[in-house]
C-alpha cells in the first residue's frame, strides 16, 4: 500500500488518530490517562503546538492538533514514544504500544471545523460506550461546555465561532452537540485524503507552485520576527494583543506578501487571525 503524503502547513490544524498495535488497548487504569496528559501537555509546550480537542478512547486517540514550526511528526512521535515508554515500564510487555503511522488530515478551518470538533467529542457515543457525550470523562467536551479547564487545552478559537462571549459560546456549543445523537459527519472524509476543505482550500494546498517563489517558509519569517522583536515563538499564533506581538504580526504579513512566501489567507491561518485584522495592523505599523 503506497503511503500518504505528509503535508506541513505551519499554522495548520490535522485531525490525528493512532491506534494501539493490533488494535489493543493503550490505558489499563485512569491514572495511564493522567499520565498522557502530562506527556501531551509537555509536547505541546516543546513544539509551540496547540491542541484543540482530543478524546481518549480504549485503544485509539483522536486530537485536533494546530502546528506550528515543527511538523506534526515531531509532536506525534513525542507523545507516542514518551508514552509507550512510561506505559512499557508501568505494566511489562514486549512489541509496540501504537501501530507505526499515526493517520493525520489537514482540516480547512472555515468549512470544517466545527464538524470535525463534534465528531471528536461524539466518539464515545457512536461506539455505545456512553449514552451521552457529557458522561465519558476522558474528552475536550466538558472544557468547551464550561464545565472543565485543562491549561493545555486551546478552546478559544473555536469558542469563538460560537458566540461573542464564553459563556454564550458554551451554551452554543452544547445545543451543537446535542443536536445530533451521533455525529452527522462524514467519517470517511477523514480517511480519504491528507486535505479535508473546499475545492478552493484543497488546490491551494495541493497545487504545485508556479513562478518564482521564495525558498523562505513563513516558519522561517516567524523565527527572524522573533529575534527582530525580542518575543516567544508561541506568543505569534497566541491572543496576546501587545503592540510588540501586533508589529511583529503586521511585520511578518508583509515580508511573506513581498518576498512571495505566502498570500494573506495563508498568513492569517498561520498567525490564527483573520485578513481584516492583519491589514490593519499593517496600516498600523506602517508597513502596508
Amino acid at each position: 500500500m503506497v503511503r500518504r503524503i505528509r503535508i506541513h502547513l505551519p499554522g495548520g490544524f490535522y485531525h490525528v488518530t493512532i491506534r494501539g498495535n493490533h488494535q489493543q488497548d493503550i490505558f489499563r487504569e485512569d491514572t495511564d490517562r493522567d499520565l498522557l496528559n502530562a506527556i501531551v501537555a509537555r509536547s505541546l509546550e516543546r513544539h509551540a503546538a496547540q491542541l484543540h480537542a482530543y478524546c481518549w478512547m480504549s485503544n485509539h486517540l483522536h486530537l485536533l492538533v494546530r502546528v506550528s514550526a515543527a511538523p506534526l511528526g515531531h509532536v506525534m512521535r513525542d507523545i507516542a514514544s514518551n508514552y509507550a515508554r512510561a506505559f512499557q515500564i508501568r505494566v511489562p510487555t514486549t512489541g509496540h504500544l501504537f501501530e507505526r503511522r499515526y493517520h493525520a488530515t489537514l482540516i480547512d478551518v472555515d468549512a470544517y471545523l466545527l464538524e470535525v470538533l463534534r465528531y471528536i467529542h461524539l466518539n464515545p457515543v457512536a461506539a455505545s460506550m456512553v449514552r451521552y457525550v457529557s458522561d465519558y470523562r476522558w474528552s475536550s467536551h466538558h472544557a468547551y461546555a464550561g464545565s472543565r479547564h485543562a491549561s493545555w487545552l486551546t478552546t478559544d478559537f473555536a469558542l469563538a465561532m460560537f458566540g461573542p462571549t464564553r459563556a454564550r459560546a458554551h451554551a452554543a456549543y452544547c445545543r451543537f452537540v446535542d443536536a445530533a445523537s451521533v455525529s452527522t459527519f462524514d467519517e470517511s472524509l477523514l480517511g480519504n485524503a491528507a486535505v479535508l476543505g473546499t475545492e478552493q482550500f484543497v488546490a491551494s494546498i495541493t497545487a504545485p507552485p508556479t513562478g518564482r517563489r521564495s525558498k523562505e517558509s513563513l516558519a522561517d519569517l516567524a523565527a527572524e520576527a522573533c529575534v527582530k522583536f525580542g518575543i516567544a515563538p508561541s506568543l505569534l499564533a497566541s491572543a496576546a494583543r501587545t503592540p510588540q506581538i501586533i508589529e511583529a504580526r503586521a511585520w511578518i504579513t508583509r515580508r511573506a506578501l513581498e518576498r512571495g512566501i505566502a498570500n494573506l489567507s495563508a498568513v492569517a491561518r498561520f498567525l490564527g487571525r483573520d485578513r481584516a485584522t492583519l491589514r490593519h495592523a499593517m496600516r498600523q505599523y506602517g508597513v502596508a
